[in-house]
C-alpha cells in the first residue's frame, strides 16, 4: 500500500480545508478503517510533521496493509476550531466503497485524545473502538459513548495531561452502562503513545471489535 498526501475541501465550511495523510489496501472487499488524530506537536502546515509523527507510523506499521489509514492535520491551535470539518473530512473518508462500517477505529494522543473523547460522544453510531491516549472530556456526557469499545491510556507521570482525565472517562463510560478500560504506565509521563502502539495486545483487541462483538 502506497501512502500518499490529499486535501479535503469543505463543502460546509466556506472554502476550508485539511491536508492529510491517506492509504488504503489493494483489495476488492470492504476494509477496517482506521482514523488517526494528533496532538498539539503536528499542529501546522507541514504535512512531514505528520509523516514522521511516530503514532502515525505505528499506526501504519500495524495497519497499513489491511486497513484504510487517514490522518488530517491541524493548522489551526486547536482541533475544535476545526471541529465541524474534521466530523466532515471523516464522514466523507467512511463514504468510500471500501470502508466497512463495522469496523472503524479511531486512535488519538494529547490534544488528539480530547478530540477523539469529543468525536465519539458527537457521532458515537460512526465508530466501533477507539484508542484515546493522554486526553480528557466531559465525563458527564459518557453515556453517549455507552456502544463504543474504548481502551484509553494514560502515563502515571503525565503533568501536561494529568492521568485522572482518563480515569474519569473511563469511570464514567462504564457507569452508563459501556465498555471502557485504562491502562496507566507507571513510569511514563506525557508520552504514553509509543508505549501504548508498540503493544502487540493493542492491535489484537482493536481489531477484534465489531458492532457486533465487544471482547
Amino acid at each position: 500500500m502506497d501512502l500518499c498526501k490529499k486535501k479535503f475541501t469543505s463543502l460546509k465550511h466556506g472554502s476550508e480545508s485539511l491536508e492529510y495523510l491517506y492509504g488504503e489496501p489493494n483489495s476488492e472487499k470492504k476494509v477496517p478503517v482506521v482514523f488517526y488524530i494528533h496532538g498539539a506537536g503536528t499542529r501546522g502546515n507541514d504535512i512531514s510533521m505528520l509523516e514522521s509523527n511516530t503514532a502515525w507510523q505505528a499506526i501504519v506499521r500495524n495497519a497499513g496493509k489491511n486497513c484504510i489509514v487517514a490522518a488530517p492535520q491541524c493548522h489551526q491551535d486547536t482541533w475544535f476550531d476545526l471541529f465541524g470539518v474534521l466530523t466532515e473530512f471523516i464522514e466523507n473518508i467512511l463514504q468510500n466503497d471500501k470502508a466497512d462500517n463495522n469496523r472503524v477505529y479511531i486512535i488519538g494522543n494529547s490534544m488528539g485524545g480530547y478530540t477523539v473523547w469529543q468525536l465519539l460522544m458527537s457521532h458515537p453510531q460512526w465508530f466501533t473502538a477507539a484508542l484515546p491516549i493522554c486526553g480528557g472530556g466531559m465525563y458527564w456526557n459518557a453515556a453517549r459513548m455507552k456502544n463504543v469499545k474504548i481502551w484509553a491510556f494514560h502515563g502515571a507521570l503525565d503533568n501536561e495531561v494529568l492521568p485522572e482525565e482518563s480515569v474519569h472517562m473511563v469511570k464514567a463510560v462504564n457507569n452508563a452502562g459501556g465498555c471502557a478500560k485504562l491502562t496507566i504506565f507507571p513510569t511514563v509521563d506525557h508520552n504514553a503513545w509509543d508505549p501504548a502502539l508498540a503493544l502487540q495486545e493493542t492491535w489484537d483487541w482493536l481489531f477484534r471489535q465489531t458492532k457486533e462483538q465487544t471482547v
